[in-house]
């Protein structure tokens, strides 16, 4: 089956708006099908595969709801025994549960202290708990497709108009979610990662109109290239450059870091990338761009 996200999103909004219309399942398990359905083809997409497995073995922590598995830790189809899911686990929680957003992270889910990992999701929202500098838990990036359960249940009547919408995003931020665990070691693994964020990111800049913040930026991006844009085809196109100068920019930025920097602990300051760089445009764009802070932890 070829890849599509926004396809994969509209079947994972249809199949939990089945269930909801049927109303007689339960907030939780009868939604592990939609879910479950919608880990395997997020996770087949990534390469090496990640498997979500149900029913884990009690490790020390009760049972979570799924187990992200890298490929290379199956023999024969099942994890190998006594081993933990390398990519972390997925705790459900009901659609109208507000934990996810009003609790401090060691509380989101009591399953930290074994797997360190744990995307908690309640269909409409997400969030990935991880291991803070200090051992903590500590809330990386999340995702939200609903600010209330009605909202959600109202959006899934539409499932191709909303997966048109907002699937794209979905997806990639399951992807990203789960490489979560992959060490940035080589500059393909970071590239990966801002390639992501950088579709995230165009979809984002697309829907938001004609912004004035923009209109700076486009001058000095015509001026650096020497063209105009014009009428629609011509502004797709700028969103479209902007948004890869950045992510360029970034990515050149910290090559140049990594290739300078001892081989010690350190942390790679987006905010410093302008001053890594030689290209007046790329750098100016980087000094006034606000970037979120799950592209700031890329």
């Amino acid at each position: 089956m070829s890849y599509d996200p926004i396809q994969i999103a509209e079947d994972f909004f249809e199949s939990v708006r089945r269930v909801h219309a049927l109303g007689a399942g339960t907030p939780e398990t009868s939604y592990y099908p939609a879910l479950h359905t919608l880990f395997e083809r997020v996770g087949n997409s990534l390469s090496p595969k990640v498997l979500a497995l149900s029913q884990l073995a009690d490790a020390g922590a009760d049972s979570p709801d799924y187990g992200l598995f890298a490929i290379s830790q199956l023999q024969k189809g099942e994890p190998r025994k006594g081993q933990l899911p390398e990519r972390g686990v997925v705790e459900l929680k009901p659609v109208a549960d507000e934990s996810l957003f009003k609790s401090t992270p060691d509380q989101v889910s009591k399953y930290f202290g074994v797997y360190r990992l744990i995307l908690v999701c309640n269909l409409r929202a997400f969030q990935l708990i991880g291991e803070g500098p200090g051992g903590d838990a500590l809330r990386l990036e999340g995702f939200r497709l609903a600010d209330s359960a009605a909202e959600f249940w109202n959006i899934v009547q539409t499932p191709s108009e909303t997966a048109q919408a907002v699937g794209r995003g979905l997806v990639e931020y399951l992807r990203r979610a789960l490489t979560q665990n992959v060490a940035l070691v080589r500059p393909k693994d970071v590239a990966w990662f801002l390639a992501s964020y950088a579709r995230d990111a165009l979809s984002r800049v697309e829907a938001a109109g004609d912004l004035p913040a923009l209109k700076t930026v486009r001058s000095a991006l015509e001026d650096a290239l020497g063209i105009t844009f014009d009428e629609e085809k011509g502004d797709h196109f700028f969103r479209s450059t902007l948004v890869q100068t950045l992510f360029y920019g970034l990515f050149s930025s910290w090559v140049i870091w990594a290739r300078s920097t001892p081989r010690v602990p350190a942390k790679f300051d987006w905010h410093s990338a302008a001053w890594n760089l030689h290209v007046p445009f790329v750098g100016g764009a980087l000094s006034a761009a606000d970037i979120p802070q799950e592209y700031q932890a890329a």
